[in-house]
């Protein structure tokens, strides 16, 4: 399918690896000129390489920056040409006890999950409504729902950028700008991987086995029963970039396998 992105430019922030990466890879895939970002220059390097070699012609390249440092966004700002697409990908978590959980941890969530996106917005968001053209996409989460309870402060930055991504949508009414969010559920990104290895190992059993067993005993809303690719969360991704999802401003996704319920 042909989603009428060629030259269009994309930043997708904490695109190295996971859902980020796939992202880019299939925005590449679709003629879209991707900017990765990573903390860590050898592994942008590598992301970068990586997707050049996986995607023939690949328009790619990278930029250091750690969204919880205000001064590198800054520069990672000074740093950018036009933008097309700004995908607000960058995250972090830990499984914490609600009562183990610092302050220090809950401004550090709220810092990079939430404040990253909101700075490059305000830069990035005026440029597209004088173009009259420009998406923003925000990487939620199943937890903005869901909030299990040893992710309380991760959940609440992705609920709070449900809230963030409908008033930007707000701003762009009468216009070719979109704002809107994606919900993923439990998603096969590495760092799953690597859980589903740790539990499998601390059990006994398979991988598969361990998969299986999560979903029959823990996240037991899923409709899909299983993890989904990043693959299969990048490509609503690409669509919601598209000219194609004009229609679609101010929407929450869910990509979630059916797991947060409702029929909304």
């Amino acid at each position: 399918m042909n989603l009428k992105l060629s030259n269009k430019k994309a930043l997708i922030t904490g695109s190295t690896s996971g859902i980020g990466y796939a992202t880019a890879k299939t925005l590449a895939e679709e003629g879209v000129e991707v900017i990765l970002n990573g903390r860590k220059q050898k592994s942008l390097e590598q992301a970068v390489e990586k997707l050049r070699s996986e995607v023939e012609g690949a328009k790619v390249s990278g930029i250091v920056a750690d969204f919880a440092v205000a001064e590198e966004v800054d520069g990672l700002l000074k740093m950018l040409p036009d933008i097309d697409i700004l995908i607000n990908n960058v995250g972090i978590y830990s499984s914490t006890s609600f009562y183990e959980t610092s302050d220090e941890d809950w401004f550090r969530h709220f810092e990079v999950n939430v404040m990253s996106g909101v700075r490059l917005s305000r830069s990035l968001l005026p440029k597209m409504l004088d173009r009259n053209w420009g998406r923003i996409i925000f990487i939620s989460s199943e937890c903005a729902t869901l909030v299990p309870e040893d992710l309380i402060a991760y959940s609440m930055t992705k609920t709070a950028l449900l809230s963030v991504s409908r008033g930007l949508a707000q701003l762009c009414k009468g216009t070719e700008v979109t704002v809107n969010s994606i919900l993923p559920g439990s998603t096969l990104t590495e760092g799953a991987e690597s859980f589903l290895e740790n539990l499998a190992k601390k059990e006994g059993t398979t991988v598969e086995k361990a998969e299986a067993d999560f979903f029959t005993n823990i996240r037991t809303s899923s409709l899909l029963a299983r993890f989904a690719s990043v693959e299969e969360v990048s490509s609503t991704i690409a669509y919601l970039c598209s000219p194609l999802a004009v229609a679609t401003n101010g929407a929450s996704i869910k990509v979630d396998g059916g797991s947060t319920g409702g029929i909304l």
